[in-house]
């Protein structure tokens, strides 16, 4: 079960909200046990293969934050470490242990039987929340929770359980127990889930289409130079708004139910450096590996070497932490030479340069990135790279003038709207005319939803 699907939005939501809304507020116990229930239920209905998984990151992390809290210094180091440990072994069972056999029996040249291991959605976000609440525990950045449902109802919480963003413990540690719901929070959360929606559905489903087809025919034919780019755009356009969607539809429902998430996007496409872009785009990501790993290896208080070495772990965790294939290590990587020259090789420099012509080279970087991103393949990877700069290549498919003209209205509205022109309405206006335009938009998508099947969640490998 997906937020954007018809039983999310016509069963689970309505019945969760009522459930949760008919406990007066002064039974927090209540409505925090209404929330897990409903949590747990919404994992299981998707993940039933899965729900162990959870409860047991639920439960390691539960006893870690009671251990990391007691006794002393090296004690509770020695129990942050068990933690850690236990954290990522899971991880890596269950997302990175066939990737790891098969690329060494290939390179030892051996043959091993592996039954297919079942990886659960969601299984990365839930991983670094539950971390997230040792860490600070341990950081003395919030304090431990005795009650175990507590720690299962932050780390099961539907609105952020499977496709982000990453709710970082001390972010919301009073609100577990001290929120107050409020009717103008509310209804604050619903327009942002509505918007959220819009975007998934209206928007990224449309250009999840191009993408595809386009990528699809890089397999076959010799793609065009200006179809290979516009095919990345569309990729570009689809994954920005399918994940910043997602993310504004778990910030709504946080606010549905009292919680304040910390926003996951800022307009990434308006940067002028690939060092902006990493700020604006899945910020959560950002600040975990910067709080948790980049600062704790040094930072940038470090020498020059030492914090180049630093850099390349912190992106070479982040490509790895997408998937469990070689394109997204390259991935990560590739940006990471970018910062690197932006920070020691361009320096202030950089400032001087036009801003069309840094806003310019920050798009054919990242949109270049978003070619490895998704072709997992190399041979297709390349002969797609070689489609985009290749000028004096002769093509086989044409085609951009037919998207065009069947997808003009999205592609207008999806430019637009990555810019910072409209923030305002996106992040909830409260004027007549906007709620209205809500409203069209909340039909619109529901519509949608009953005449198309298209409705991918590409978040599984996550």
């Amino acid at each position: 079960m997906v937020f954007s699907s018809l039983s999310f939005l016509f069963y689970f939501l309505p019945t969760i909200l009522f459930l949760y809304y008919i406990l007066p507020k002064k039974f927090r116990y209540g409505r925090n046990f209404v929330l897990l229930i409903g949590s747990l239920f919404f994992y299981f209905v998707g993940e039933p293969k899965a729900i162990v998984v959870m409860l047991l990151s639920i439960f390691i992390n539960y006893i870690g934050g009671i251990a990391v809290n007691s006794g002393g210094e090296k004690q509770r180091k020695i129990s942050l470490t068990i933690v850690v440990i236990l954290n990522l072994t899971i991880l890596f069972y269950y997302k990175y242990l066939m990737f790891i056999v098969g690329n060494l029996s290939k390179i030892f040249d051996f043959s091993v039987e592996t039954k297919s291991i079942y990886m659960p959605i969601g299984i990365s976000f839930f991983t670094f929340q539950g971390m997230s609440y040792v860490f600070d525990v341990y950081m003395k950045n919030a304090e431990v929770k005795k009650n175990p449902l507590d720690i299962a109802l932050y780390i099961s919480l539907f609105p952020q359980l499977i496709a982000g963003p990453i709710v970082r413990y001390k972010t919301v540690a009073d609100e577990i127990d001290g929120r107050v719901e409020t009717l103008d929070l509310f209804s604050t959360g619903v327009i942002r889930f509505i918007v959220g929606l819009s975007k998934k559905v209206l928007l990224a489903n449309k250009f999840g289409i191009i993408a595809d087809e386009i990528f699809k025919l890089n397999g076959n034919y010799n793609l065009s130079v200006p179809l290979s780019w516009f095919g990345v755009l569309m990729f570009a356009l689809q994954i920005y708004y399918d994940f910043s969607g997602y993310s504004d539809m778990a910030i709504g429902l946080g606010k549905m139910f009292g919680f304040n998430f910390l926003e996951n996007f800022d307009y990434p496409y308006i940067s002028k450096s690939i060092t902006e872009f990493w700020r604006r785009w899945h910020m959560s990501l950002g600040t975990w590996f910067r709080d948790y790993i980049y600062i704790p290896l040094g930072g940038n208080r470090v020498s020059v070497p030492r914090h180049i070495l630093n850099m390349f772990i912190v992106w070479f965790l982040t490509g790895f932490w997408h998937g469990a294939s070689w394109n997204y290590i390259i991935w990560g990587l590739y940006f990471f030479v970018f910062l690197v020259i932006e920070k020691y090789v361009f320096g202030n420099k950089f400032e001087k340069v036009p801003k069309i012509f840094r806003h310019l080279y920050a798009l054919i970087v990242i949109l270049v990135g978003w070619v490895i991103f998704k072709e997992e393949n190399s041979f297709l990877l390349l002969k797609y790279l070689k489609a985009m700069f290749s000028v004096g290549l002769k093509p086989t498919i044409g085609g951009v003038t037919y998207y065009l003209k069947e997808y003009y209205i999205e592609i207008f509205l999806g430019i637009i709207f990555s810019a910072n022109i409209l923030k305002a309405f996106e992040k909830g206006k409260k004027t007549i005319p906007a709620i209205s335009i809500y409203f069209i938009l909340l039909i619109l998508s529901i519509v949608s939803l009953f005449s198309s099947s298209y409705n991918p969640f590409i978040y599984f490998r996550f």
